[in-house]
């Protein structure tokens, strides 16, 4: 009886099942988009068809097809298949698992594919529980993630699997899935009279952001609460299109790859003085939810780092628009955001104040000098010890300035900072020239020095 009741729900789940599951693939051949990995004699497709699979670990966005392609080497390989979602297990269902393959390879000399969705939310013991039977070939691993391998999965696992990176959908590919959708008589919409208005579809498709789940899920809503007109037609206009799919989804998580990959491209465009793309990458951001005052600090940082002295007003405009963003909050805070992201990304550029870490370098590997005596506090015991004997007080002299030795006998001829010609730097570079008289081959030693901490510096 039991069968029976677990039949009638397995197919009323088939038919009520979302679109976007009743279209998933079944086959390579009606797997859609993922060409540079499932096109003709590439590795992977080779490897399902031959059914020869080692471990992988799929790793894209959303709807790009990862479960998808597990199900489909479910249903062409001849190894048992066995599904773990990481949300919803633990160590004791991973035992289960590994146990029942064990004893299925030891009775029926059959392999087991594991398949693990979100691999990435097993910790680390959860991770390292399988990690053993992927070795010894107890089973293969197929692990599904949206976060990158590398820093979410242990390196122990990473090294065993072969990585394959899915691609977020282009606009071909979305059209073809939604063509399938809207043509199938078994799984899609293939019985009804649909009758897409001009932009409705492409609404749709530019709207869903690459990703197939988004398309379908809209897709549906859109033609199921459409009602027939009098002649059978469900008529999907611009507007219903647009209602189905108010908002485009925007890859972005504050704890993954989008989240440092979109900053990394917003700093990259500051520093390259384009506006226009620092623009974009910061709408991105705000769009998809970021904290403004996160993008406020790496602002900040970036005029020190960036733009230093070349404008010393940058981190003067920077510090203010944070200050004004507080007080004034959102939305009207995105002009703020605007003009700051503006200033910094049209401003000269330098990165001058990085010498700092030039002189660090220096402290950290070369021995520590003794300060001049005529530098030390005299304060204390001029009498005694004479210190500060024969300081020369600059604002006594004319210009307020006197030549004189500022740093230990063993590092003369040493200069850490080189004003970079830009902006206000070209005026500071005048005044070094004709105080301290620096000549080519002191700039050529400073430069030796910061190439050496260059490697220690992020973007």
């Amino acid at each position: 009886m039991s069968d029976l009741f677990d039949a009638n729900a397995a197919r009323y789940r088939s038919e009520r099942a979302p679109l976007a599951d009743r279209m998933r693939p079944r086959t390579l051949d009606e797997f859609v988009g993922q060409e540079h990995i499932l096109g003709p004699a590439r590795l992977l497709r080779r490897a399902i068809e031959a059914d020869q699979l080692s471990s992988i670990l799929l790793f894209g966005p959303p709807g790009t097809g990862k479960t998808t392609l597990a199900r489909i080497i479910a249903n062409t390989t001849k190894a048992n298949f066995v599904t773990l979602n990481a949300v919803l297990s633990g160590v004791k269902d991973i035992r289960a698992a590994i146990s029942e393959a064990t004893e299925r390879l030891r009775h029926h000399t059959q392999r087991t594919i594991l398949f693990v969705d979100e691999v990435h939310r097993f910790n680390k013991a959860q991770q390292d529980a399988l990690l053993p039977h992927v070795e010894n070939g107890t089973v293969t691993l197929i692990g599904a993630t949206t976060e990158n391998p590398y820093f979410e999965v242990i390196k122990a696992l990473v090294s065993r699997s072969r990585v394959f990176e899915l691609q977020s959908l282009d606009q071909a590919a979305l059209a073809r899935i939604a063509e399938q959708a809207l043509g199938n008589e078994e799984r899609g919409y293939g019985k009804l009279e649909i009758e897409m208005e001009d932009g409705a579809l492409d609404h749709l498709i530019h709207t869903s952001n690459g990703d197939a789940r988004s398309l379908l899920n809209a897709l549906e809503l859109a033609v199921e609460t459409t009602l027939e007109d009098s002649s059978g037609v469900r008529h999907i206009t611009l507007e219903v299109a647009e209602e189905s799919i108010q908002r485009r989804a925007v890859l972005y998580d504050r704890e993954g790859d989008a989240h440092y990959d979109t900053i990394s491209a917003f700093i990259k465009s500051l520093r390259g003085s384009d506006p226009d793309a620092a623009l974009y990458w910061m709408a991105r951001m705000v769009y998809a939810g970021e904290d403004p005052r996160f993008i406020f600090r790496r602002m900040l940082i970036f005029a020190a780092e960036d733009i230093g002295l070349a404008d010393p007003q940058a981190l003067q405009m920077a510090v203010s628009a944070s200050y004004a963003f507080d007080y004034v909050g959102m939305p009207e805070g995105r002009f703020i955001l605007s003009e700051c992201c503006l200033y910094l990304a049209t401003a000269p550029k330098s990165n001058s104040t990085s010498t700092f870490f030039d002189a660090l370098r220096y402290v950290e590997n070369e021995q520590s000098e003794v300060v001049p005596n005529h530098l030390k506090d005299a304060s204390r015991d001029a009498k005694g010890l004479g210190h500060g004997k024969d300081y020369q007080y600059p604002h006594a002299y004319r210009a307020h300035y006197v030549p004189q030795q500022y740093l230990p006998e063993n590092m003369q001829g040493i200069y850490f900072y080189e004003p970079s010609g830009q902006g206000f730097e070209k005026q500071i570079a005048e005044r070094l020239k004709y105080f301290q008289n620096r000549d080519e081959k002191d700039s050529i030693k400073k430069r030796v020095l910061r190439y050496a901490a260059e490697d220690d510096r992020d973007d």
